[in-house]
């Protein structure tokens, strides 16, 4: 089936009716950054974006994501709001701002040092602070307010995405237990044993069952959750329902896997662009005889944040800490990183 804007529109009127729809995740879909021109709009390298925005298009609904662009303020109305896309605007981003202690303590701290490694089971040891998880609560608690803020009094159905959010879904039915919420969980879920070694399993797995809906990419995840709320709370799992029934709300527990736009990678990869770039890096003498990690450009840069030196230094240590952790050294001077700059 190929679907257009009319096709989309009519399957979210069937499914959600006259709900409004609400998307929130951490990373926006499009940018806005100064340029020798004025102010340019990009959109980020995010299969997200790629999935999300043709619906939030045909939906005409409000998607709310944490302002990342140096030049995110300048084109917000009053009430922090933008309207997207910008060559044909059909639904609103709303931005929510974070500090630089705020990011650090939510993104790159608890999600991306704690959480992620901890839900891939890498052979690293995650990192979780007392500090980063009040952050974490605090900034979650922001995103309720603002997704609250977007709903008013109106019905709605508000898709929240990935591990940035693991308290959202209670925080918005503490206040509004009408709304429907779903959540799709981007990562792997571990088993209970691995999952334990987060202090605040408890709170994480009890902000998940604020959803109606809760999904994985694979049927195995879905099990490794069930038996970490069965392990850590007492509700009543039903494992042949796939769902878990907490205080009169019952969250079902699906797979949803998800492919990639494999036409769009198989253009792109026989594109004279890229193969030309291939040639030239086969051509440059600093990569024979060497592996080449291509990875993106820092975080830091495309959240629009600067690092001061203490904080590249900190950064450093760890990495120095997790090549030793891992014995990498068998690897110095066969590796070659570059960076690919989104921005």
């Amino acid at each position: 089936m190929i679907w257009d804007r009319e096709g989309l529109k009519s399957v979210i009127r069937e499914k959600i009716g006259e709900h409004k729809f609400v998307v929130v995740s951490n990373r926006e879909p499009y940018i806005h950054l100064y340029s020798a021109g004025g102010i340019k709009v990009i959109i980020p390298a995010s299969g997200m974006t790629t999935a999300l925005d043709p619906v939030m298009t045909a939906s005409g609904g409000t998607w709310v994501a944490a302002g990342m662009g140096e030049a995110d303020r300048e084109v917000v109305d009053g009430k922090d709001r933008v309207q997207v896309p910008p060559e044909a605007p059909s639904y609103t981003l709303r931005r929510v701002w974070l500090s630089r202690e705020e990011a650090n303590g939510f993104y790159y701290s608890y999600s991306n040092e704690g959480l992620w490694p901890l839900c891939h089971i890498v052979h690293v040891r995650p990192i979780f602070r007392e500090k980063d998880w009040q952050i974490y609560t605090a900034v979650n608690r922001r995103f309720a307010d603002a997704v609250l803020e977007e709903i008013g009094d109106d019905r709605a159905f508000v898709f929240i995405q990935d591990y940035h959010f693991a308290l959202l879904s209670a925080m918005i039915k503490e206040r509004r237990p009408d709304i429907i919420v779903a959540q799709f969980w981007h990562i792997p879920w571990p088993n209970p044993e691995a999952f334990r070694v987060c202090p605040n399993a408890a709170e994480i797995l009890d902000g998940l069952l604020g959803n109606d809906i809760l999904g994985f990419h694979v049927r195995y995840h879905c099990l490794n959750f069930l038996d970490s709320v069965d392990r850590f709370l007492e509700v009543r799992v039903d494992r042949e329902r796939l769902s878990v029934f907490k205080g009169g709300l019952e969250t079902l527990v699906r797979p949803f896997p998800i492919s990639v736009d494999f036409d769009r990678i198989e253009r792109l990869a026989n594109s004279a662009v890229v193969s030309e770039r291939v040639r030239a890096i086969r051509g440059d003498f600093r990569f024979k005889g060497r592996f080449l990690a291509v990875d993106r450009f820092a975080d830091a840069i495309r959240q629009g944040f600067e690092m001061s030196e203490a904080e590249k230094g900190e950064r450093m240590r760890k990495m120095r800490e997790t090549v030793r952790e891992n014995n990498v050294y068998r690897w110095a001077g066969k590796v070659v990183s570059e960076m690919k700059k989104l921005l």
